[in-house]
């Protein structure tokens, strides 16, 4: 009882001489710091995949502390050989998170800044409009027939690797030539086109599929496409399934349908013209507007 209590009392002596050299501006700013990094590292695993490699991460330690207790020897050298390189495997097995974390500080609005001046803004937003304006008039035909059709639209985070995978276009955005894209047994009808500010990039190119569990079985790789690329990047992507002719939209890994060309539309309009912080929120119908007058 005696050794319990001095145990207590060397507790306190302890926490008293913490508190004693206590800085209030650097310690303060230190605990802050390291509460955001332990809230931002929950974000970022929440909801992810990275959930269930945390639950397994546990029960490897659990192992760990149970070959230990037991003292078995052989099991005991398997897991210190894993745990002396445990940094490497951390990354390897967090890399889509940790790389998703690395993209949205970059696309936030305090490193949002541009190095070399860029083009009009207002004629970029312009053109972006008539783009989405000419796909969703495409996708009202595709609907009708029921052709299958696949759009990503570039946000922030540059695609150009997605871009790589598929046949470089570099062209205006029209009805016509989305057309001639998606048309069915054309050689470029079963990728993905990547529009980028208004211009038509790439066609023919090849998406990350989706890893999750609830997808509904009845979507096809379309769809899980749409909604990997909308995981892994801000992009967002517009599709037409080939057996229903619904109209979908993924972004943010969630994926809203059906929706009609009008509701595409002003979904597109909203998440692309948006983006920036601004001190007053735009209405996509006045870039619209602007289009047509």
């Amino acid at each position: 009882m005696s050794a319990f209590l001095d145990g207590i009392g060397l507790f306190f002596e302890r926490a008293g001489a913490v508190v004693k050299d206590f800085n209030y501006v650097s310690d303060t700013l230190d605990i802050l710091f390291v509460a955001l990094l332990i809230y931002g590292l929950i974000r970022l695993i929440r909801e992810t995949r990275g959930v269930q490699l945390l639950k397994g991460l546990f029960w490897v330690v659990a192992a760990w502390g149970a070959v230990n207790l037991l003292h078995m020897n052989a099991s005991i050298y398997l897991f210190k050989q894993g745990f002396d390189n445990m940094v490497i495997l951390l990354v390897l097995l967090f890399q889509p998170e940790i790389r998703g974390a690395f993209e949205r500080v970059g696309r936030s609005s305090v490193t949002n800044f541009q190095l070399f001046p860029q083009k009009d803004k207002l004629q970029e937003r312009r053109e972006t409009a008539a783009a989405v304006r000419q796909v969703c008039e495409a996708f009202r035909r595709f609907s009708g027939e029921r052709t299958g059709a696949l759009v990503v639209f570039e946000r922030v985070t540059r695609l150009g690797e997605i871009g790589k995978t598929g046949t470089a276009i570099e062209a205006k955005v029209s009805r016509e030539l989305v057309g001639n894209i998606f048309f069915p047994k054309t050689p470029l009808h079963d990728g993905a086109a990547v529009v980028r500010k208004g211009v038509l990039k790439a066609a023919g190119c090849i998406l990350p599929l989706s890893q999750s569990q609830d997808i509904d079985p009845a979507l096809g790789t379309r769809h899980r496409a749409a909604l990997g690329m909308s995981e892994q990047s801000d992009a967002m992507v517009a599709v037409v399934s080939e057996e229903t002719g619904a109209i979908s939209l993924a972004d943010k890994g969630t994926l809203r349908r059906p929706l009609t060309p009008e509701e595409l539309e002003a979904a597109l309009l909203e998440g692309l013209l948006t983006q920036e912080p601004a001190k007053k929120k735009l209405d996509p119908r006045r870039w619209v507007w602007h289009k047509e007058g």
